[in-house]
């Protein structure tokens, strides 16, 4: 989608993290309504933000592994369309989880479960894994080049001619008349006079 020129573009690269994070919330946001919410009377940004919601002694911190697990495959493939380039499919993973970090300090403190580390880090290793895999068949697909009629004013006269109509280096008189007479036929004696002058130089 927003694939390009390798050049340096603040803009492009600021709008591609958006999107990217976007992307992700929303997703983990869809997973947790659908895993965590048949569990729960009501949802929270707790199951978002803090470390102390992924945990294994209940059935509900499995589901949230889970669903950030799943939201992490999921951000491969939105990697496919928005970054479009395997060698910056690291690059991006790490800003976005880094990114969720940072919110996650600032909303319950510094991550101190093991648990959360784990999938933290999990996440990261599949979400680059699968993004570079899915953009490197994308780069290795085979490039179709579309064939387009030229144009009749572009032709040169070697376009014009079939290539059999091409006078042959050494021919005998006889096989040089026959020839003459062939081309002379198909193409017409009026139209093709100066043909006979060039031919005969």
């Amino acid at each position: 989608m927003f694939y390009g020129a390798t050049i340096w573009d603040p803009c492009l690269i600021v709008t591609q993290i958006v999107c990217l994070q976007c992307l992700y919330y929303l997703t983990l946001g869809v997973l947790l309504s659908i895993l965590v919410g048949s569990h729960l009377s009501r949802m929270s940004l707790v199951y978002f933000f803090d470390y102390a919601a992924l945990t294994t002694s209940t059935v509900t911190g499995w589901c949230v592994i889970v669903s950030f697990l799943l939201s992490s495959l999921a951000g491969s493939v939105y990697m496919l369309y928005l970054i479009e380039r395997s060698k910056k499919c690291l690059d991006f993973s790490a800003t976005l989880y880094i990114i969720h970090l940072f919110i996650c300090i600032i909303y319950g403190g510094w991550p101190a479960s093991i648990t959360w580390w784990v999938v933290y880090g999990t996440c990261i290793a599949a979400m680059t894994c699968l993004g570079e895999r899915l953009c490197m068949i994308r780069e290795l697909r085979d490039i179709t080049i579309p064939r387009h009629r030229t144009s009749k004013k572009c032709l040169t006269l070697d376009d014009t001619f079939p290539s059999f109509f091409v006078k042959p280096k050494q021919l005998s008189p006889l096989d040089d008349t026959s020839y003459m007479i062939v081309i002379l036929f198909l193409l017409g004696w009026q139209g093709y006079r100066p043909l006979i002058e060039v031919w005969n130089q």
